[in-house]
């Protein structure tokens, strides 16, 4: 199957490096990229399409792995493309949200999959699941069988894949948040010492290297703390957890992209967002 990734960040270059493990031919839209997204394309063994009208007359099933706010903004790039094919909307998104944009598809000679991946980029087997949803998941599946992100079908309701992609990061990345909030709040009130030891060193040194080591990344996360949030009201659950875990990784902004992993005092004064010592 002819497969296209829209856009390739380090997910969407490894989902799209294993659907061409998984013997299929992908391509990527160069247009308006920076030169990182093309280095991320070409190690993953993408074909460059330079023009959208191109991209979507060549490929049969087209991709959607962006930051959640712009999910809608990029489904009307491919709703006005004359794209006839599947389009899966695998973004961290609400239910309800991929409800919305799936109802804009209708109309159109688009079949509409909701998709949700849970894990890091699929660069190796056994780490990353790609759940799927809706009337044509079980084709999408096929189309990744054999490569390392491993597609899993739930039903065939839109919303489904969502859902579980929603649930799962609400876990494993509010927790993260959440131990970071409370070590911050511990450094506050000169109790670091105690918490360690209630804690533990390991189980205390472990949460500390995981805030650190996600810092380049937080930035990406505070949207999707947004919309794990409207999921959660959806259902009538409380969703303040989760709205603080947004305001969390917005504290750590200014790590977006660091090369160095930073250190913890630094981090800790970009969570009291106070001048660093």
């Amino acid at each position: 199957m002819k497969i296209g990734i829209l856009h390739p960040g380090d997910m969407g270059a490894s989902v799209g490096c294993s659907a061409r493990r998984a013997g299929n031919e992908v391509h990527w839209l160069s247009a308006g990229r920076s030169a990182k997204t093309r280095e991320r394309a070409a190690r993953a063994g993408l074909i460059e399409c330079k023009r959208l009208d191109e991209f979507a007359s060549c490929c049969e099933l087209i991709v959607s792995v962006c930051p959640p706010q712009v999910a809608g903004e990029l489904a009307s790039t491919v709703l006005g493309s004359g794209f006839q094919g599947l389009f899966v909307e695998a973004n961290a998104i609400s239910p309800e949200r991929t409800g919305v944009i799936g109802a804009r598809f209708a109309d159109s000679d688009i079949e509409f999959v909701d998709g949700g991946i849970v894990g890091p980029a699929a660069w190796e087997p056994g780490t990353t699941r790609l759940y799927l949803s809706g009337a044509m998941a079980g084709t999408v599946a096929a189309a990744f069988a054999g490569g390392p992100l491993e597609p899993r079908v739930i039903d065939d309701r839109i919303g489904s894949a969502s859902a579980m992609k929603m649930c799962f990061a609400a876990w494993n990345k509010g927790r993260i948040a959440l131990a970071a909030e409370v070590l911050a709040a511990a450094a506050h009130f000169g109790v670091r010492d105690f918490l360690r030891s209630e804690w533990g060193g390991d189980t205390t040194d472990a949460r500390i290297d995981t805030a650190r080591r996600i810092a380049d990344r937080a930035w990406r996360w505070e949207p999707e703390m947004h919309e794990i949030a409207a999921t959660l009201a959806s259902t009538g659950l409380p969703d303040g957890m989760h709205l603080a875990a947004a305001e969390i990784y917005r504290r750590l902004e200014s790590y977006k992209d660091c090369a160095q992993t930073p250190e913890w005092e630094a981090l800790l004064a970009a969570l009291l967002e106070r001048a660093e010592p």
